[in-house]
């Protein structure tokens, strides 16, 4: 049900670090009927992010996000996807699970901290993501972000 996998791409500028960014791309289906469908239904999770060249507020149903040694993380399972790149580039988001909304800030993760989060990702999760960790085996391709709530003082 995750769509089926049509290519494999680099993202000639690059990511964090200077690596190349590699992700998955899914079907158009998926992306212009399925993951709409999931946001006005109600997906588990919802990301809300400013797009980084549009402005525009972005949603994205997405798994909830992971949790690990008592703390949250949103793990791409895809690589460096838009969503990642938005993420990034806005440095905070809100994810809506079922009713509740929450604004964050969003703390990118690299290297062994960022290793040891996908490694553990991937030993855990039991949905359709495996498939994807195994074309992109390299921790270093999937953006990890540490989830760090907004406390509104106002």
């Amino acid at each position: 049900m995750m769509g089926k996998l049509e290519k494999m791409e680099v993202n000639p500028r690059g990511a964090a670090g200077g690596r190349p960014g590699r992700y998955v791309h899914h079907g158009a289906l998926l992306r212009r009927v399925f993951n709409p469908i999931m946001v006005l239904i109600g997906s588990d999770a919802v990301l809300f992010v400013r797009g980084r060249k549009s402005g525009k507020r972005l949603a994205v149903p997405m798994d909830p996000p992971f949790s690990w040694q008592g703390t949250r993380y949103l793990v791409s399972p895809l690589g460096d996807t838009h969503w990642a790149r938005n993420l990034r580039a806005a440095g905070e988001g809100e994810l809506r699970i079922r009713r509740h909304l929450e604004r964050f800030r969003a703390v990118e993760l690299h290297g062994a901290e960022r290793d040891a989060i996908v490694t553990a990702y991937a030993n855990t999760i039991t949905c359709g993501c495996r498939m994807y960790l195994k074309q992109l085996p390299d921790p270093a391709d999937h953006p990890v972000f540490r989830i760090e709530p907004i406390v509104d003082t106002s």
